[in-house]
């Protein structure tokens, strides 16, 4: 007997579910406005970010989805996540909980088809040593998610 009822598994499977869609419409936002962007990147710090984007200037944004209200109250982590960007935004659906996202961050509202800021992020400049490190762990985060495309049986290189 499993030990989460199929309620729960409801609510998860609908949380997924528009987490998947908010991700997508914010990467597509994104990309508008010349980031590129991988989704559930590791940190050095061992947290993951939902959505960590690349701008071509070299700036760093790591974008955290929210699909409820208690998604963002059971959520103590995202903190963590500033000293690896150099913009923190919250992304989630048009009736998600935008009344919740602290004003220092900023909010993108997004569905499956598009993106909107709400509020830009707040801008601040990570050290250059960090900047190199993390520009090396999107770099291979991507090219890994490539080589898995192409070769499903293929080992990470941290594997």
């Amino acid at each position: 007997m499993s030990l989460m009822s199929s309620l729960d598994r409801d609510e998860l499977e609908q949380s997924e579910s528009a987490a998947l869609r908010i991700t997508r419409g914010a990467r597509r936002l994104l990309a508008t406005i010349g980031y590129s962007s991988v989704c559930e990147l590791v940190l050095p710090n061992g947290r993951r970010a939902d959505v960590a984007a690349l701008s071509g200037t070299g700036k760093i944004m790591i974008v955290e989805v929210k699909s409820c209200a208690a998604d963002f109250r059971a959520d103590h982590k995202w903190q963590e996540y500033l000293d690896y960007c150099d913009e923190l935004c919250f992304a989630v659906a048009p009736d998600g909980p935008i009344a919740l996202i602290p004003e220092s961050a900023g909010l993108i509202v997004a569905d499956s088809y598009a993106g909107e800021f709400v509020r830009r992020p707040q801008a601040t400049s990570i050290a250059s040593a960090r900047r190199r490190a993390m520009l090396l762990t999107l770099a291979r985060h991507a090219a890994d998610r490539l080589h898995r495309l192409q070769d499903p049986m293929a080992r990470d290189h941290a594997s």
